[in-house]
């Protein structure tokens, strides 16, 4: 799960937030199971090379989402699925996509257009 993550310092989003994200998306996109162990705050921040408060406060969003489990002596874990932490992964790409329209939209590109860089994009991934 380590090689999924990645964080990027110099982007205008927080890095907790960065790590948030890319978790839930792994989890949405049945990347990450439930009951799943994930590695510990230590092995994340090393990994990542951030502080250990930064990953201890995008986890405490995840377990208080209902994303993750904790518990004491254990490692923390995937939680089942229920309806406070169910989404698909249309819904996690709404906001971007509202966001990338819009920018299209200022910029004088059309839906075609849009349509076309979008596919050249997913093709070249």
């Amino acid at each position: 799960m380590l090689e999924l993550l990645n964080v990027n310092p110099s982007s205008g989003e927080p890095i907790y937030r960065q790590l948030h994200d890319q978790i839930v998306r792994l989890i949405v996109g049945g990347q990450l199971q439930p009951e799943d162990v994930l590695p510990s705050v230590r092995q994340l921040a090393e990994h990542l090379a951030v502080n250990p408060m930064t990953v201890s406060r995008a986890m405490q969003q995840l377990v208080d989402q209902g994303w993750v489990e904790r518990r004491r002596g254990q490692p923390s874990c995937v939680a089942a699925r229920t309806s406070a932490n169910t989404a698909s992964g249309s819904s996690l790409l709404a906001p971007q996509l509202r966001a990338l329209v819009e920018q299209a939209q200022q910029l004088g590109v059309d839906y075609d257009e849009l349509q076309q860089l979008l596919k050249q994009s997913w093709d070249q991934e």
